[in-house]
This record gives C-alpha cells, structure tokens and sequence, in this order.
C-alpha cells in the first residue's frame, strides 16, 4: 500500500478558495443581518454580521463604502448584497459587500435622520432666527436658472413689491454634484455682500431629487451666512435639513417671495402717505399746544404785574423780622433771669452761711476719716499679730523645739538627699538651743 500523498495548507486553503469563488450560488449573496463590531476605519472596513445562531465576518472596500448615505451602527439591522469568498491568510470565510442598506428604512431616510440628530446637537438648528427687514432692497435666490422657482419668485415680487432687486446664482439642485454647486454659490453670495435676505430652493422630488439640501457641507455653509435665509426646497410636507438651518421656511417659492417682500408696493406708500398725515396732524397739534402755553405766559401776572411776584417774599420777610424780634427778647430775659440768681447766690450773708455750712461739713468729715483709720489700723494690727503667731508655730525653731533637727552645709545650704552629703565632708546640725559640727564618713540610700 503506497504512501498517500500529504497538503500543504497553502494548498488546501487555495482550492477551497477556489470552491468559493466558483460556485454560483456565492457569487452574489443577499443577505440581511445585525451589525456587529463594527470601528469605522480610515479606508476599508471590518466588522460582522449575525443574527441568533450564527455570525459571518465582512469585508467592505473604500470604494464601496464612500457610496453608502447614511452611516452603520454598532446592533443596526441592514440587507447586504455581497459575495463570499475565504481569506486564505486566516482560513476563515466572510462575505465582501458591494451594496447595504438599512433594514425596513431607505439608506437615505437612515443618513437624514443620522444628520439631523448630530446638527441638532450641535444647536445649529437655533443659531439662525433672524427677522426679516420690512424693505429689502437687495435679494440674492439660489436655484436653477432654468426652473419654475425663479419665475415664481420674480412674478411675486414684480407684484408685490417691484423695486427689489433680484440677483440670481445658478446652482445645479439635483445630482451628485449639485451640493458642491450650491457652497459655492453660497460662497459667492457671502463674498459679494450687500443682500438683506437669500432664498434658497428648488420644485418638488423624491428624496434623491432633494438629496442636496440634505448635504452636511450645505447645511455648514448656510449657518454662516450673514443675512437672513428663506428656505424653499420641495413641496409643504417635504421636509430637509435646509429647512431647520434657515431662519424662515416657505412653503412654495410664491410664498419665499411673500415673506421677503412682506407688503406691496402701493400697501406701502398708502402706508407712508397715512404716516405722513398722522405725523403732520401730530406736529400741528403740538404747534397749537405751545402757542396756547405761550399765550398764558404772555397773559400771566408774572410779567403783566411783575411786581406781586415779590408780595409773597415780602410778607414772608416780615414773619422772619418778628420772630427773630421774639427769640431775641426771649433770650435776653432768660439770661437777666440767670444773672439775678447769680447776684442773689452772691450775697455777703449768704456767703457767710455757706462758708460755715462748708466749716462745719469739713470737720465732721475730718473726725470720721481720723475714726475710719483708727479702727483700720486697730484691725490691721489684730491681723498682724494673728499671721504672726501662726508663722511663729510653723518657724524652725517650733520645729526644733519638738525634738526636729535639719542640716546645712558650711556655707548654709540646707542639704535634703543622700546625694548632698559628700563623704568626708564638712556639715552642720541645727538643733533647738544650738549648732552641731560634725563630719559626714558614708552614707546610705534607703530602699524603695
């Protein structure tokens, strides 16, 4: 029995590639599942797909990718159309998508709602909400040149208001490159300057059609124009996300260029005209007023009797005269009062009865304070006596005399601890009738 023949794995994987890419059923796949793993990368794309049971790596090239609208989501549901092939690097099998969108909602609806959640949290949405001047003069309109939004726009105004000036700035509004046509245009209006307002718009769609004015380089580029935007995209019930950018939005290019040119023409000189008898009849009136003032001044005592003006002053001066006439009697009589008390209190017999009344207080009050410090010297001496009888009793000598003796040393310092007697030295004992010399030959610490 021969040997059989043994694979590489190079080789083995290589045929089951070749197994994959050949047969027919996997050469175009659709496929619908949950978006998992999913890290959105500068170029090409990795992540998986799975349902309950099962999950299959994906594999999406740039190119593919840079066609989708809307962006995948980490548990997202989306249908794939792809082929599926084997790595053989890994030796694992994965589908490559070549087309994906979202499950139950159009890729377009899923990017549209994707935008306007991210531009709404931005606050872009309330940035703009400026009024409109009440008399343009200058309206710059973004749209086709050759749709029926312009003719719409200029028949409103050539009836309403015909002295505007409409400048138009061509823009493709459908296409892959239509968004790219409108910054620009956008550009241009913000670079020229000089315009009260921009409408911006286009006719009826589908949402492809209306695709452009969902862009986000659009929508950046209105939030920063300087006048404000009348948006005109679609018929009523289409919404985009120019619409929650600009400051107002009309339902139809007629009614963009109703809000811009809020009142006709003719509404508006009635409107001067009616100003302008209002403001002369107001005038005239204050005219009428001040002529009437004027004519009661000319009339008025003040300068037809200039003198009665002082009849007022005058009397008032005279009250003054009198009670200062008053205050002053009134003062000098208080002050004679003060100096007839004066006199009285003066007098030589009065005089004689306070010098022996002040006498007579002296003297008592002499022989009380002499009696006070008798009886406080009397008391301090008691106290002195007492301390010192105490002191007496608590003296060394009472000490000595009940059978105590304390020891100094030559020079009198009294020695108290073992420590102070140096043996072989000099001390003295203090005894009760006398003085003890003696030397110190040891000395012993008691224990404890």
């Amino acid at each position: 029995m021969s040997e059989p023949d043994f694979l590489t794995v190079s080789l083995l994987t290589e045929y089951l590639r070749r197994k994959f890419d050949l047969d027919p059923y996997l050469k175009q796949v659709f496929l619908t599942g949950e978006v998992s793993n999913f890290r959105q990368r500068p170029g090409h794309q990795y992540f998986s797909l799975k349902d309950d049971h099962a999950k299959i790596s994906v594999v999406m090239f740039k190119s593919a990718f840079a066609k989708l609208k809307f962006k995948p989501e980490e548990g997202m549901k989306v249908r794939v159309v792809g082929r599926v092939t084997l790595y053989p690097a890994s030796g694992q099998y994965q589908i490559v998508i070549d087309k994906m969108e979202p499950d139950g909602v159009g890729d377009l609806y899923q990017a549209l709602a994707q935008l306007k959640e991210k531009l709404e949290k931005e606050g872009l949405f309330t940035r703009n909400q400026r009024p409109l001047r009440p008399f343009p003069k200058r309206v710059a309109v973004i749209t086709s040149p050759s749709g029926a939004v312009i003719q719409d726009i200029m028949t409103t105004v050539a009836r309403r208001y015909p002295i505007l000036q409409i400048v138009l700035f061509p823009a493709q509004v459908q296409g892959d490159t239509a968004a790219a046509t409108i910054v620009t245009q956008l550009e241009r209006v913000k670079a020229m300057g000089g315009f009260d307002a921009l409408i911006i718009g286009r006719g009826g769609g589908s949402i492809e059609d209306l695709w452009p004015f969902n862009e986000e380089k659009v929508a950046r580029a209105l939030v920063d124009m300087p006048m404000p935007i009348v948006s005109s995209v679609g018929h009523e019930t289409d919404t985009t996300i120019t619409d929650f950018i600009a400051d107002h939005r009309a339902a139809t290019p007629t009614a963009a260029a109703e809000l811009v040119t809020p009142v006709p023409l003719v509404d508006a000189l009635d409107r001067i005209a009616q100003d302008r008898l209002r403001l002369t009849t107001a005038m005239k009136n204050r005219i009428a007023n001040a002529q009437e003032r004027l004519d009661r001044s000319r009339r008025s005592v003040v300068l037809t009797q200039p003198e009665r003006l002082y009849d007022q002053y005058l009397q008032q001066v005279d009250q003054l005269k009198n009670r200062l006439h008053a205050a002053t009697k009134a003062q000098l009589d208080f002050l004679a009062h003060r100096v007839q008390v004066a006199q009285t209190a003066l007098n030589p017999r009065q005089l004689g009865v306070r010098v022996a009344t002040g006498q007579q207080t002296v003297q008592t009050t002499t022989h009380r304070l002499q009696t006070a410090m008798q009886s406080l010297l009397q008391a301090k001496r008691q106290a002195f006596a007492q301390a010192n009888e105490g002191l007496e009793h608590l003296g060394p000598a009472q000490i000595l005399g009940r059978g105590y003796a304390y020891v100094t040393d030559e020079q009198g310092r009294m020695l108290k601890h073992v420590a102070d007697f140096k043996p072989q030295s000099a001390a003295v004992i203090h005894v009760t009738d006398g003085l003890v010399p003696v030397v110190v030959q040891e000395r012993t610490k008691k224990n404890g």
